[in-house]
């Protein structure tokens, strides 16, 4: 009941809020850290680095750590409903592949993987 004896107050429910930052599901970061791993043992990479913003997650993989990326993955939820929200970028930032699939993104990485073991 209202304080002043009438009706009860009615609050409006909140709108969907976007959350504070953009980061990796259980599922995700899974995938991607057996991919860094599996590199890892092929001699390709050395260090990772992750960073979380309101906008997007971001994964990097190093051939050493005072270099730039060989790789860098994007998650970025609002392109979600565009072109994907997954992007896959290489060493002097081209785009290699964008998509709404973890797994397709990565391919051409596992690709160059199984090269690397034959």
């Amino acid at each position: 009941m209202a304080a002043n004896g009438g009706a009860p107050n009615i609050v409006a429910f909140p709108g969907q809020r976007r959350p504070e930052q953009v980061g990796f599901d259980r599922r995700e970061l899974t995938h991607i850290l057996n991919l860094y791993g599996r590199m890892v043992a092929a001699g390709e990479w050395r260090d990772y680095a992750m960073d979380f913003t309101r906008d997007c997650a971001t994964f990097a993989a190093f051939r050493r750590a005072a270099e730039v990326p060989q790789m860098r993955l994007e998650k970025r939820p609002a392109l979600h409903g565009k072109q994907g929200m997954w992007a896959l970028f290489g060493e002097q930032g081209q785009v290699l592949k964008r998509g709404h699939e973890l797994a397709n993104v990565l391919a051409p990485v596992e690709r160059r993987l199984l090269k690397l073991v034959d």
